[in-house]
């Protein structure tokens, strides 16, 4: 019965996206009603709604005969993990995308914005919903129903059963990626509706920074999840889907940072860079869910990866049409000079671009290279960090210049320079002769108090003249500084060792040492639990007891690593057990001590609300002096808002 509804929802899905996207191109082309193409737009995701409701309806009865309930449904498996086994798999993470692009669309349609523009962009908005529903539809129905009908289900993955953080990073995510759809149906829709100048980008850049903070706490939650629940003490490992959610990252900030106030100087930068964003946003779906790449958060192998890789070509075409031609400049406006923000934004944007450029290599090049080599080879973490590591320092050092440079005047653009640069020389200073950290660590310290420093300096001048989202731009700016801080910190101090050791044998990183107290096996939840008793102690020597485990799940024939960490307020000590003997109960064990880490945390933080903070400031109406009724203009401000480049 289930079953039936569901795959009933999604016919019914896609017919009424279909027939939201003919209307509102009936709308474009004809200037017809659009009471009809938002009436079918709210039937869309009424559809999506019911999909997913039913989903869970199934999940929570636990009604095996429906395919994905029998995949990743158990009886054993909490509510919560129970709840969030909608996106756990292939089949449901589709409805949840489903959900979100219908929300879009809802929020969009209801929008007032200049008449053919607008209903472009929702016919492209609209054709992007009906590719997914036919997906759904035809590819990854998970209604389809199961003979026989198992008693119990395996549950869903055990590593998505570990943290809580499961429940909000992918609809973040999901909410990031998806909402890059918006940007990208203006893009296409400017030129049809005669909009190539920057006119386009008023209404678009207010959902492309929504969307961007709703990505960059996705990518945050992303590495908190895979630092607290993986075991190998780290927090990104340059995996090819976390790079999938890192490009159009870099894509959607150069494009945030070159649109405002510029529009038509750089329209065919600016569409070029939206289009960009959906596209890595497609690229990333297509490796994440077709199998091309081996990873711990890629779906297996799947019958939609040609489909999604034919949609990625389609796009790619519809953006080269569309985005292939060059805005003339306008009358009456003069170049700027070399040494001005608006140049150094420009130089900013490009370095994203080439970040986002070598990221793309690295990720689909052993994608390539066993076609047309024979043998698939693996890009690992040294040329990452050889190539776009230095770059984003170069991008962090450009986020410090870019504001002293709002003065015109060069002399007084080099006295606002003055103190920031003092202030990274004097990080410089007592940073390598206390520590040592390294010349890359070194750098990206400097960097970040030179960024820091400078904007400490802008706080009094944004207080005193306050602008709708800019006090944000500059809360976002200070926490990829942190950011920063954060990454150079844990890299450079980091500390771990890995060692078997018997009952009684100790195990040491720096003042920080793990005894073995003993090993204990016991059932736990539907699986097979082995903790590890150990004391640990550190540099204040006091002791406690640590129980890392190891969970085996006989239904998924999967174990799993539940390390113990301990945060501090400036170091986190990290213990794993990485296996048990069984004859004479030894454990191997790892040790680290990752400095800084908590400013990973607190920086992605800070970076996303600064996000969210400039998209409500600049999605806030503001009319201009003398034209009474004319259609609200959104602020052009932002994450960019003057205080980075």
């Amino acid at each position: 019965m289930l079953g039936e509804l569901g795959t009933s929802s999604l016919t019914v899905g896609l017919l009424c996206a279909t027939l939201t996207a003919l209307l509102w191109l009936r709308v474009a082309l004809f200037g017809a009603p659009t009471r009809p193409a938002r009436l079918a737009t709210a039937a869309t995701l009424a559809a999506a709604a019911v999909a997913c409701g039913v989903l869970e309806a199934a999940l929570l009865r636990h009604d095996f005969s429906v395919r994905f309930v029998a995949e990743n449904g158990g009886r054993r498996v909490p509510l919560y993990y129970t709840v969030t086994s909608l996106w756990s798999a292939l089949d449901g993470s589709l409805l949840l995308w489903l959900l979100v692009l219908g929300g879009y669309a809802v929020l969009l349609a209801g929008r007032r914005y200049p008449a053919r523009l607008h209903a472009y962009a929702m016919a492209v908005v609209s054709a992007v919903t009906v590719f997914f529903f036919a997906l759904s539809c035809f590819a990854a129905n998970p209604f389809r129903a199961v003979d026989p009908v198992p008693a119990d289900g395996p549950g869903p993955n055990p590593l998505l059963q570990q943290h809580p953080a499961m429940g909000v990073h992918p609809p973040l995510l999901y909410a990031g990626y998806i909402g890059l759809v918006v940007p990208f149906a203006f893009a296409l829709a400017a030129r049809p509706a005669g909009r190539e100048g920057g006119g386009w980008l008023r209404v678009a850049r207010p959902w492309a920074l929504a969307a961007w903070a709703a990505l960059t706490a996705g990518i945050g939650l992303g590495a908190w999840w895979s630092y607290a629940v993986l075991g190998w003490g780290g927090y990104w490992a340059w995996d090819p889907v976390e790079n999938a959610s890192l490009l159009p990252w870099l894509t959607a900030t150069a494009f945030l940072h070159t649109a405002p106030g510029r529009g038509a100087r750089r329209a065919g930068w600016n569409l070029v860079l939206a289009c960009a964003s959906f596209v890595l946003v497609l690229l990333g779906t297509f490796l994440t869910r077709s199998g091309a790449v081996a990873s711990v958060h890629a779906f297996t192998d799947s019958p939609l990866g040609p489909m999604l890789l034919g949609f990625v070509l389609l796009a790619v075409v519809a953006s080269t049409v569309l985005t292939g031609w060059r805005a003339p400049e306008p009358a009456g406006r003069t170049p700027s000079p070399v040494l001005s923000r608006d140049t150094a934004v420009l130089v900013n944007g490009v370095l994203l671009v080439t970040i986002a450029a070598v990221v793309l290599i690295g990720t689909i090049f052993p994608l390539l290279s066993g076609p047309l080599g024979g043998v698939r080879t693996s890009v690992g973490p040294d040329y990452y960090q050889r190539t776009a590591v230095p770059l984003a320092i170069v991008v962090l050092l450009a986020m410090g210049v870019t504001p002293a440079l709002r003065v015109r005047d060069r002399g007084g653009a080099l006295r606002r320079l003055a103190v920031p640069a003092g202030g990274a020389l004097a990080t410089v200073a007592v940073v390598g002769l206390l520590s040592r950290p390294g010349l890359p660590a070194l750098t990206a310290f400097g960097t970040a108090a030179f960024v820091l420093t400078g904007l400490a300096g802008e706080q009094p001048d944004r207080l005193r003249r306050p602008a709708r989202g800019r006090l944000a731009g500059l809360v976002a700016h200070a926490g990829i500084a942190l950011v920063a801080v954060g990454v150079a910190g844990s890299s450079a101090y980091g500390r771990d060792a890995e060692r078997t050791v018997r009952a009684g044998e100790s195990l040491r990183v720096g003042d920080v040492s793990v005894r073995l107290v003993g090993v204990d096996r016991r059932g736990d939840g539907g699986a097979m639990a082995v903790h590890a008793r150990l004391r640990l102690s550190g540099a204040g020597g006091a002791e406690r007891t640590v129980t890392p485990a190891l969970r085996y799940h006989p239904a998924r024939d999967t174990a799993v690593t539940v390390p113990v960490i301990e945060t501090g307020l400036l170091r986190d000590t990290y213990v794993t057990l990485i296996a048990v003997s069984p004859d004479d109960g030894s454990a191997t064990l790892r040790l680290a001590v990752n400095p800084l880490v908590g400013l990973l945390w607190a920086g992605g933080a800070l970076t996303a609300v600064g996000g969210l903070g400039s998209a409500i400031g600049a999605a806030r109406p503001r009319r201009r002096a003398g034209t009474p009724g004319e259609e609200a203009r959104p602020a052009s401000v932002g994450v960019h808002a003057g205080a980075a480049g």
